[in-house]
Formats: C-alpha cells, structure tokens, sequence
C-alpha cells in the first residue's frame, strides 16, 4: 500500500513539474511579446518611423503617418492606399475598425492638403483644393459606412462640409498636359 502511495505522489509531482515548466516557458514568451509590442508603441508615440519586418502592416502604417505629419500628404494618400491594397490582396484581413481608421487617416491627409493649397486671384478654392476636398468626402463617408460609430469622422465630416460649399460640383482630374488634337474646333 505505502509502495502505491509513494509511486502516486512521484506521479501528481511530476505532473505538476511538467506544468510549471509550461507555465514558466509561456510566461517567458509573453514576457518578451509585450515587451517588443512597448518598443514598437514607444516608437510610435514618438512620432519616429517604424522600421521592423516582422510588422510590415505597421511599418507601412508607420511610414504615411509619418509623412503626413511632415507635409507630405500624397504621398501618405499613397502609403495609405497601397496598404488597403495589400490587405486586400493578403490571405490576413483587417477589421473593420482598422479599415475605417485607415480611411479616415487618408481623409485627414486630403482635408489638411486642400487647406494648404492656395486660393484663386478671386479668393475662391482652386480645382488642386476643390478635387481634395471632395476625395476627403468620399475617404470620410468610406471610413463612416465601414464603422458607423467613428466620432471622429463624423466630426471632421462636418467640419469638411461647413468649409466647401454644397452645390460644388467635382472638377474633372486633368491627366497629363499633353494636348490631344492640333486641330481647331469647329472644322468639318
């Protein structure tokens, strides 16, 4: 009886030796996963590029912020775009949340350009403004349809809509400068 005891105890030690281990080697590993996701965040809130291949939605992420806080807004529109498009060709979705805030990131780099540019002789918006407005609309109404809760949006949505009048009508993107015909108008 005694001998069954005894072997019964080695087992239950050994189990629970075995889960110790475990549960010393899983809080190791999720040890060092928050502490490379604080580097990456203090990165981030630094306002510093984000350069880390294992984070390639995050590095690119990273790069449009950052040239949007530089002025560089098309090339944000750009950056922020191409990551739409990666997410859409990746076997890894975003969430909806990530979408929305992606589209509204694109919004504000459009919004923030159209206010930079400068205004006709008569004080009206040039077409470069006119045309990045409306493309801030349509980011703004994307990233609203995608997550209907954003506040944000909705905000700069309206902030959007009390600067441009309403009965503004979108001016056609000229392609190139190259003119398609010498021929005068009007000839048979």
């Amino acid at each position: 009886m005694k001998n069954s005891i005894t072997s019964g105890m080695k087992l239950k030690n050994i189990i629970l030796l075995i889960g110790a281990v475990i549960g010393l080697i899983g809080l190791f590993v999720a040890g060092k996963q928050y502490l490379h996701i604080n580097e990456i965040n203090s990165v981030l809130s630094a306002g510093k590029l984000l350069k880390d291949d294992a984070y390639p939605l995050k590095s690119k992420f990273s790069a449009a912020y950052y040239q949007g806080e530089n002025k560089d807004y098309k090339h944000a529109v750009q950056t922020y775009t191409q990551i739409l498009e990666d997410v859409a060709k990746s076997a890894a979705p975003l969430s909806k949340q990530q979408i929305a805030s992606i589209q509204y990131n694109i919004g504000n780099n459009l919004l923030t350009s159209g206010i930079h540019r400068k205004l006709n002789d008569d004080g009206s918006l040039n077409d470069e403004s006119k045309y990045s407005f409306l493309q801030a609309r349509i980011a703004y109404e994307h990233a609203l349809r995608t997550a209907p809760d954003m506040l944000a949006a909705k905000f700069n949505l309206s902030l959007l809509n009390s600067i441009i009048p309403t009965n503004m009508k979108s001016t056609a993107k000229e392609k190139s400068g190259v003119e398609l015909s010498n021929l005068p108008v009007g000839l048979p």
